[in-house]
């Protein structure tokens, strides 16, 4: 398979990955009768389960053996980007019921930004002069939003580093994207189900009783909600710059600003247009600039022919 396609099927990876995962808020505000960190515990537990099952069909039961072996780095690698993972689902989900989903949303703006810096500096990714324009345009929209606001933004901060570090480990992180996600919820199954028998023994919980017939059902069919984006993304990172995949991110915040304000009616007033118009300019810049060697490329093939 060519490197054109190979770059090709990961930026529509991409796009389906940030799309579902902007529109994430209108299912787990379906949730909001669940307490945030069961709705955390449980999205671990049905995604483990359907994502094994998927790669027990696919591989054999031996499935996480085939995937960690020879590669003794994946073992810290991926229980650190599960712990990453777990961490930014239960900020996003208790923020999404608790009336923040603009704020939620400034923070996988921000995010793409910490993704095209980790690419220069870490991975040694090279910008152009009209991706380093968009770079800083996007950065002043982040930094006109985040004083707008009126304080310190700890919601958007904590979910962009936690996401920026966990497209890192998966990036660097040489393994078939589903049995990565498959090997995270390994970890984190056992502690989860433990936790939700403790939470259930003590009353706490609801599940199967207590929560009504729909919020069992979307429970557990957020496994596969939780899983395929992730799946996506993971695919995508193997096979796009970071950089891109920064950029493209856009999508997921520009999705969940929208369900914040057209659906939720969270306040976002001019000031704070501003900032989001500084951001999709910055998305129209680079895109103008990512497809120019693309026609030149056409160009030069033309003239051959």
């Amino acid at each position: 398979m060519s490197a054109t396609t190979e770059r090709t099927r990961g930026t529509w990876a991409a796009l389906a990955s940030f799309t579902a995962w902007g529109v994430a808020p209108l299912y787990w505000r379906l949730l909001e009768v669940v307490p945030a960190l069961q709705v955390v515990l449980h999205r671990v537990l049905w995604s483990t389960l359907f994502v094994a099952a998927w790669l027990v069909w696919r591989d054999g039961r031996h499935w996480l053996r085939q995937a960690l072996r020879g590669h003794p780095r994946l073992w810290w690698m991926l229980a650190l980007s599960g712990v990453l993972i777990s961490v930014n689902w239960g900020l996003y989900i208790w923020a999404i019921n608790a009336g923040h989903v603009v704020e939620s949303s400034l923070g996988y703006f921000i995010n793409p930004l910490l993704n095209v810096v980790i690419g220069v500096l870490v991975l040694r990714e090279r910008l152009r002069p009209l991706q380093w324009l968009s770079v800083a345009i996007a950065a002043a929209g982040v930094v006109w939003l985040t004083v707008q606001y009126g304080q310190f933004p700890w919601i958007a901060i904590v979910l962009a580093v936690s996401f920026a570090l966990y497209g890192l480990l998966r990036k660097l992180a040489h393994v078939d994207p589903v049995a990565g996600l498959g090997v995270e919820g390994a970890y984190l199954f056992v502690p989860v189900l433990l936790w939700l028998g403790w939470i259930e023994w003590h009353g706490g919980g609801g599940f199967a009783h207590g929560y009504g017939t729909t919020a069992t059902m979307l429970l557990m069919l957020g496994g596969i909600f939780t899983a395929l984006p992730l799946i996506g993304f993971a695919y995508a990172v193997r096979r796009i710059s970071l950089t891109t995949t920064g950029i493209l991110q856009f999508i997921a915040p520009t999705l969940q600003l929208l369900c914040g304000v057209f659906v939720f009616h969270e306040a976002f007033d001019q000031a704070r247009l501003v900032g989001f118009a500084c951001i999709w300019l910055a998305l129209a810049v680079f895109v103008i600039d990512s497809l120019r060697p693309h026609r030149e490329r056409e160009s030069e093939l033309a003239e051959l022919a």
